[in-house]
């Protein structure tokens, strides 16, 4: 068994509490403090770790070797940074960072250290995920040409439920540049990864609608990738409830010899020989309700199983957990996308 590494996490929020969960549940995880917050006292009073009072006290503590950063997206680079100069680990909560240069000056401190960065792209350990990554390498459908993505869901249904808590107050501070940021992450990881291949270029139209927010909220986006693969892309945070069925992260793959229709919350459908089959159906994960969201083995396997994974990546085995390059790749794809809708343009990445 390798050995444990003892965390703190920054931030004390929805992802705050996931990530200390998650250091709970993995085997060579030690979880020992969080700070930053309203919610940091009594995230630490519930799981008897220390609370601490900002963020550098927390990195700077010597029985902590890695730290998980869960603040708004903005904050990132600072904590990293802290992080890095003072010896310690790092995983980033997706977005890596608001910039490429703050993604750049991430990435060189923990490289001149020797130190591991990781980013947080747990729906790699999602086993829908991984059936369509194994399905789509093994040729099951041919290569792949096309891909159709939704990420749509209504954030006013989220502020409503008061176990979520929280002011939201990040969602709608310009630093934070827009809801895109906060939801392309995963489907540009997932679409890279499953492909095996980067963005090439990118055309975007982004607008905010529904709210008063100075940031994005909806974008709709054409990706092209090197290889010559296309894709589709609408996220909203403002789809109105109820919203479509199964909408609220889908993927629809197209190959030369089927076809994939991937809810990485239900079912992966294959299409093939003209029938279709499911392949896999995920259990329930409980994002969306705040009583089963941290107790869930639904939702919590992903995050523990990363957790597990940036531990072995930290002790030099090569693992699935998102890479310092992986965060930047999603990062420059995204500020593509802005400025695509900003210039009237397509974009190279």
């Amino acid at each position: 068994m390798t050995e444990s590494i003892r965390i703190g996490v920054t931030g004390s929020g929805f992802m705050g509490r996931t990530h200390v969960e998650a250091a709970k549940r993995a085997p060579n995880a030690e979880i020992v403090a969080v700070a930053v917050g309203s919610r940091s006292g009594t995230l630490a009073a519930d799981y008897g770790i220390d609370c601490e009072t900002d963020a550098a006290a927390l990195i700077n503590r010597d029985d902590i070797d890695a730290v998980v950063i869960t603040t708004p997206h903005h904050v990132h680079v600072e904590e990293a940074v802290l992080a890095a100069q003072a010896g310690k680990h790092a995983l980033i909560e997706k977005p890596l960072a608001t910039s490429i240069e703050d993604c750049d000056r991430m990435i060189d401190s923990f490289s001149e250290r020797g130190l591991t960065l990781a980013v947080g792209y747990h729906q790699r350990f999602r086993e829908s995920n991984q059936t369509v990554q194994k399905l789509i390498a093994n040729g099951a459908i041919g290569t792949v040409r096309c891909i159709q993505m939704a990420a749509l869901f209504d954030i006013e249904a989220l502020r409503s439920d008061e176990g979520f808590g929280g002011a939201w107050n990040w969602w709608t501070d310009p630093r934070s540049k827009g809801h895109i940021l906060n939801s392309g992450p995963h489907n540009i990881d997932l679409c890279r990864w499953w492909l095996g291949d980067n963005i090439s270029s990118v055309t975007a139209h982004c607008g905010t609608f529904r709210e008063d927010n100075p940031n994005e909220n909806t974008t709709m986006a054409l990706w092209q990738f090197s290889n010559g693969a296309m894709a589709q892309f609408w996220s909203s945070s403002v789809c109105p409830t109820p919203g479509f069925d199964n909408e609220d992260f889908r993927f629809r793959i197209m190959g030369d010899e089927g076809v994939i229709d991937a809810n990485p919350f239900g079912k992966i459908i294959l299409g093939k020989n003209g029938t279709s089959e499911v392949v896999y159906e995920q259990p329930k994960v409980a994002f969306d309700d705040a009583s089963q969201a941290f107790v869930s083995d639904g939702r919590m396997q992903a995050y523990t199983d990363q957790m597990e994974a940036f531990i072995n990546r930290i002790h030099g085995e090569d693992t699935n957990c998102g890479t310092d390059a992986d965060g930047r790749a999603a990062v420059a794809a995204i500020m593509a996308m802005l400025d695509s809708s900003a210039q009237s343009r397509q974009i190279a990445v």
